[in-house]
């Protein structure tokens, strides 16, 4: 799997849930795969209508702020890849794990799982180049 195909579908993420997209966030979900869910506090979700339907109180939610993605890191294993990055909302900094597999010719997201980060990474050397 490409990475750069990769960290811009994790981008188009990013993009949507800043957005409050919910129809991309949709999209980018395999439909076909197992799907697992793990957002900070919550227990894991691992049916895919539990999932959309967590990110769609997430997205509604007046108190959600946007999200700023860095340090994304690809690690690919022939055709499944997981992203690794910092989260930063609404002043808090979480870790997040993103999956992605192959489905009917796309890349599409199996499994997000985020928790709080108490350790801040290094800065950035220079800024992580926008794929979007």
């Amino acid at each position: 799997m490409d990475p750069n195909a990769v960290l811009f579908v994790n981008e188009a993420f990013y993009h949507a849930f800043s957005q409050r997209d919910f129809a991309a966030i949709a999209t980018l979900w395999a439909k076909s795969w197992p799907v697992l869910c793990v957002h900070p506090g919550w227990p894991a979700l691992t049916e895919r209508p539990a999932i959309m339907e967590s990110w769609r109180r997430i997205l509604l939610n007046p108190a959600t702020g946007p999200v700023v993605p860095h340090h994304a890191r690809v690690f690919t294993y022939g055709e499944v890849a997981t992203v690794v990055c910092y989260e930063e909302i609404q002043g808090g900094l979480l870790l997040a794990a993103n999956t992605y597999m192959m489905e009917e010719g796309a890349i599409r997201m199996v499994q997000h799982h985020a928790s709080h980060c108490a350790n801040p990474p290094p800065p950035e050397t220079q800024a992580s180049p926008a794929l979007q």
